[in-house]
């Protein structure tokens, strides 16, 4: 299969048809090998638009979905970025410069994407995903959706620092752009999404009498 060409034929009928222009962004996505990223024996379907099978409980998020958010977080170089499980975004963050990080708790997930993301200069780090393992970040985005608004997550950005992540607790979720200010915190919607939700970050069932 000519990876290339469809790798451009997902950006010209994804991406660039959905309103993102981002020229830097666009070419970080010409180039991540996404077919490397997903479960090898479904690399054939990586740049068609689903959610691409990575392990049982990972998948590749929509181009479409993971490029809008991309945008509206407007990412520059040399930032520091936390990915808090998706791999594809880690890699493409890294190809437009950024300084990149990724926190993952399937250890499968993490050994299928080992070899493109130790080429990519991206770090990566074994660990559950209720809390990022530091904080001071200028960048915070997950791939999979979260039930509840992730405080350990937002409070782990910088002032200054943006979010970008889907909170879903029903069929359908909201992708939100969530920016820390010296006085607070400031949420704004940007467009409907339904990635799978991490369970990692479920609320316990409450029971009353």
């Amino acid at each position: 299969m000519d990876f290339q060409t469809a790798r451009k034929v997902m950006v010209d009928s994804q991406v660039r048809v959905n309103d993102v222009t981002d020229r830097a962004l666009q070419a970080a996505l010409l180039t991540v090998p996404r077919e490397t990223l997903c479960a090898p024996e479904r690399a054939f379907s990586a740049y068609a638009e689903v959610e691409v099978p990575v392990t049982a409980r990972r998948s590749l998020m929509l181009p479409r979905d993971l490029s809008k958010l991309l945008m509206a977080a407007a990412p520059k170089p040399l930032e520091r970025a936390l990915v808090m499980s998706g791999a594809y975004a880690a890699a493409v963050l890294a190809e437009m410069g950024l300084d990149v990080t990724l926190q993952e708790s399937d250890a499968d997930a993490l050994a299928i994407a080992a070899p493109t993301l130790d080429a990519a200069g991206v770090t990566s780090v074994e660990a559950p995903l209720d809390r990022p393992q530091s904080d001071g970040w200028d960048l915070i985005v997950s791939e999979v959706a979260v039930p509840v608004r992730p405080d350990a997550w937002l409070d782990a950005l910088k002032v200054g620092g943006r979010a970008v992540l889907v909170e879903r607790n029903g069929p359908v979720g909201k992708a939100s752009l969530h920016m820390r200010t010296p006085e607070g915190w400031s949420r704004r919607q940007l467009f409907d999404a339904t990635p799978p939700v991490l369970d990692e970050l479920r609320p316990e069932p409450a029971f009353s009498l």
